[in-house]
């Protein structure tokens, strides 16, 4: 009789838990996002409301002219310029989803924006998907052995492997579509001739935010996968999650290469020259919350939640970096009094996909001045806690 009950108990936490997974609500391709009130779904609604105002009132302060707005921030890069499509942007706008319904909206969550380097979590989840499909055996092969074309040349590059171009600390040297390693955010002393002749840094050891490298990743993987990447995302991810047909997912005007017999464009992993992932606030959305249920969506698993524990791995450099997605652990980059397991894309001008899981929440925001998210956060978790 006693083993009888502890089997029933078991049977029930089972039954339980697959509930638990299965409360989050998916809206349908083209649908309209269910909407719940936020004290419904256990928010203090006036501490979000301010937290909604506080996010329309702190606009990022650079010109709606993404053209402008580029080439001021980033003035400082010899030869910068702009090599691919840009967009003027809208003003502030975002959602914030809690179990997948919207408890929150603000500004047009339907317009097509640039995102920048939110593109950068877009380009790690195709990489994730290569190695759920076995295209990549493992992060820590060396990408020479993939990319035989002399991109990986040479006594530092061939000991880069797909970990170190994830976590951005490869210290890849060389140029790609007219981009120069060297050039990509130069350090704030020295000239060009101390940028271009400076010692290179063993693969793994350190971090360095850097366009070109995120390129040659780009790059890599759209010769690994055969096949236009906005294809392979389109069809294995976006699709799958209803996403509209008007986001893009762009390259340079000369980032082209052929594979087979056909000519493809090499996309960027963001927008530094233009160019990256054009696209709704609402597709953000859907994408944060694939990521916020562990890559699964409905019934089906897109992405393995080994490769999402794999991708939300801290690196040695630098605790607050996964593979291109930011995490949210005690380091430089911390939300002070805010979950650790907080992790999120984050773009120039204030372009953000946050997870939270502590909270079963996807917060997006868009043209926010950067500085302030961690603000903005507090604000939404002030919310949740004062119920």
């Amino acid at each position: 009789m006693y083993l009888k009950r502890i089997l029933l108990v078991l049977s029930l936490v089972s039954i339980s838990t697959i509930t638990a997974q299965q409360d989050y609500y998916f809206p349908e391709r083209n649908a309209v996002w269910q909407e719940k009130p936020p004290k419904a779904m256990g928010f203090n609604e006036g501490k979000l409301l301010e937290a909604v105002d506080f996010a329309k009132n702190h606009e990022y302060s650079g010109s709606r002219d993404l053209r402008i707005a580029i080439l001021k921030g980033f003035e400082r890069e010899p030869f910068h310029k702009i090599l691919g499509p840009t967009k003027k942007r809208g003003g502030p706008a975002g959602i914030i989803i809690k179990d997948g319904y919207i408890v929150q909206k603000w500004g047009d969550i339907q317009r097509v924006d640039m995102t920048f380097s939110v593109t950068k979590s877009f380009l790690s989840t195709v990489a994730g998907l290569a190695k759920d499909n076995t295209l990549i055996r493992s992060t820590d092969d060396e990408v020479a052995t993939y990319i035989w074309d002399g991109t990986f040349a040479g006594e530092h590059n061939s000991k880069i492997t797909w970990k170190h171009l994830l976590q951005q600390n490869s210290d890849w040297s060389g140029e790609l579509w007219g981009g120069k390693d060297w050039a990509d955010r130069p350090p704030k002393e020295g000239n060009l001739d101390e940028w271009k002749f400076r010692e290179l840094r063993e693969p793994g050891t350190v971090m360095e935010y850097n366009d070109v490298r995120v390129n040659v990743l780009a790059y890599a993987l759209t010769h690994v996968w055969r096949k236009p990447l906005p294809v392979v995302i389109k069809e294995r991810i976006m699709d799958k999650i209803g996403a509209s047909t008007t986001w893009r997912w762009y390259g340079y005007d000369n980032a082209w290469t052929v594979i087979d017999g056909i000519k493809m464009n090499s996309v960027t992993g963001g927008g530094h020259s233009g160019a990256g992932i054009f696209i709704s606030a609402e597709d953000m959305a859907r994408f944060g919350l694939l990521f916020l249920n562990n890559g699964k969506w409905g019934k089906e698993q897109l992405l393995s939640e080994a490769w999402i524990e794999e991708a939300l791995t801290p690196s040695v450099p630098n605790i607050n970096y996964g593979y291109m997605w930011w995490l949210n652990k005690k380091g430089d980059r911390h939300w002070e009094g805010l979950s650790e397991d907080i992790y999120y894309a984050a773009g120039f001008g204030g372009n953000f996909i946050v997870i939270d899981k502590a909270n079963d929440l996807v917060v997006i925001t868009r043209w926010l001045e950067p500085s302030r998210i961690g603000d903005l956060m507090r604000l939404i978790q002030d919310a949740v806690a004062n119920k």
